[in-house]
């Protein structure tokens, strides 16, 4: 029986290790099984491939002047025009897409990481700090997303770096309001007791034991986060207060056209649409991710 027993346990990992390679597979599968999610997934899977292969993929430097092509309409030669200083729109679209992927899914990234920590953190512990730390977490939610970043702005200037704190700030709080929801149930729960009364360590009960919990909701909540991050750089752009020229940011695309819509109306037309479709598609895999994480569960 004995010998039985140690044979089972060095097996147990790579069980565990398929059981959840098997969970994420399942959640693959049931993405593209609804027709909404599978489109939106789509989507962004294909403008992250634009962003990675976007300086390979543009025919023309963001930047590049061609001279005697200003405000040509869409053709074979340049597929989305090009705008009233001959630069090709198809081309800043596509390198634009890296800025974009970079600024708002480094910006969510790390409020996911900050809001996690600290949510989970101070919900376990509870007292004092998480009053004081929730408390200030209040405080910047009560200012809109787009108010509180051009006041930070306002402060620390103009720049791809203000960019991403700007977004760090306000979107720590929200995801540290949600993973403390989760925690605030969870850490009642009869195993998470008993992890307590065999004296586990604090790190071990939260980062063993709570966190997978909140994984479901983390996924989903990323996804969200990183739908409005596009929208707010976009939206920053177009003010003027987020990445400067010549920076093919879509949202400065469409602020540096507009005035000159009745000459290049394609130039702000296909920057715009791909702010539009990446933020349909995000939300649209974001409602799938949650429907297949419910149900993997």
């Amino acid at each position: 029986m004995i010998e039985q027993e140690k044979l089972s346990i060095p097996f147990a990992p790579a069980d565990s290790s398929a059981r959840h390679t098997t969970r994420w597979v399942r959640v693959v599968r049931s993405l593209y099984a609804r027709p909404t999610s599978a489109i939106g997934t789509t989507i962004v899977l294909a403008f992250l491939l634009m962003a990675l292969l976007g300086p390979w993929l543009a025919p023309y430097g963001s930047t590049e002047q061609i001279a005697g092509a200003a405000r040509q309409a869409p053709s074979l030669e340049h597929l989305f025009g090009t705008d009233r200083l001959g630069r090709d729109v198809f081309s800043r679209v596509v390198i634009g897409a890296r800025d974009i992927f970079a600024l708002a899914g480094i910006g969510t990234l790390v409020a996911v990481l900050l809001g996690t920590v600290t949510g989970l953190v101070g919900s376990y512990a509870g007292g004092l700090w998480e009053e004081i730390l929730f408390r200030l977490y209040d405080s910047l939610l009560a200012l809109p997303a787009l108010l509180l970043a051009l006041l930070l702005l306002g402060t620390v200037g103009p720049s791809r770096n203000s960019v991403l704190i700007v977004l760090v700030v306000v979107y720590t709080p929200i995801v540290a309001r949600v993973v403390r929801s989760v925690v605030l149930d969870v850490k009642t729960k009869g195993y998470i007791e008993s992890a307590r009364m065999q004296g586990e360590a604090t790190g071990y009960i939260l980062f063993r034991e709570i966190l997978p919990a909140l994984f479901p909701a983390l996924a989903v909540e990323a996804a969200l986060r990183f739908s409005y991050a596009i929208f707010l750089v976009a939206s920053l752009g177009f003010l003027g207060v987020g990445v400067q020229p010549p920076s093919p940011d879509w949202g400065l695309m469409v602020k540096e056209a507009r005035n000159y819509l009745a000459l290049t109306p394609w130039a702000l037309y296909f920057p715009a649409a791909a702010i539009s479709l990446l933020v349909i598609g995000v939300n649209l895999m974001a409602d799938g991710l949650k429907r297949a994480l419910q149900s993997a569960q």
